[in-house]
Parts: structure tokens; sequence; C-alpha cells
């Protein structure tokens, strides 16, 4: 079945930078768009950025210039390069795929950005 795994959050001071990373299994990894949403307490889970089969990414305009998304096929691994974090990127960061229809979530990983 499918699994997702993140890993790589923590405590961070404002400026500072985190990596974020996501195994997946229980699927052809390389054929799919992967995603990375966040959400912070009280807010609606929001997309952070995305990246297609073919490298093609996306980014929130929050994010734009600070964070990137890159992809290991061979590794089936989905990162996210977390740069000049600032307290408002405080939240649990998540991972995505949509498959066949139906999109499968990993358990999310906690990023506080904070002095």
């Amino acid at each position: 079945q499918v699994q997702l795994v993140e890993s790589g959050g923590g405590l961070v001071q404002p400026g500072g930078s985190l990596r974020l990373a996501c195994a997946a299994s229980g699927y052809t990894f390389s054929s799919y768009t992967m995603a990375w949403y966040r959400q912070a307490p009280g807010n609606q889970r929001d997309l952070v950025a995305g990246i297609g089969p073919d490298g093609t990414t996306n980014y929130a305009d929050s994010v734009k210039g600070r964070f990137t998304i890159s992809r290991d096929n061979a590794q089936k691994t989905v990162y996210l390069q977390m740069n000049s974090l600032k307290p408002e990127d405080t939240a649990v960061y998540y991972c995505k795929v949509r498959r066949r229809s139906i999109d499968y979530w990993g358990q999310g990983t906690q990023v506080t950005v904070s002095a």
C-alpha cells in the first residue's frame, strides 16, 4: 500500500534552514507528482510546493525564492529545502501524492521557527 514518511522537522531560529524529506513506497514513485503542504494551528492545510514527474516545479508565493522542492526517483524521496525561515513558516508539514484519484498523506513533521 502507499506509504509516505516525512522527516527532518525541528526547531530553528529565524533566518535558519531545514531540509525535509518524504520517503515513499507502495507505488511507482517516478510517475507521480509529489507535493508538500503545511498546516498551522487553526488554519487550513495549504500547498507549499509541488514537483511533477518531469521535474517541473511550482511554489506558493509566500515561499518563492526561499524554498526548493526536489526529488530523487532512485531513492523514492522528495525533499523540501527551506532557507531564510520565518516565524510564519511554523506549521506541520505534510507530503502528498494523488494516485488514482485518491490523496495519500504522510503523518507530518513539525517545523517551528522561533528565537
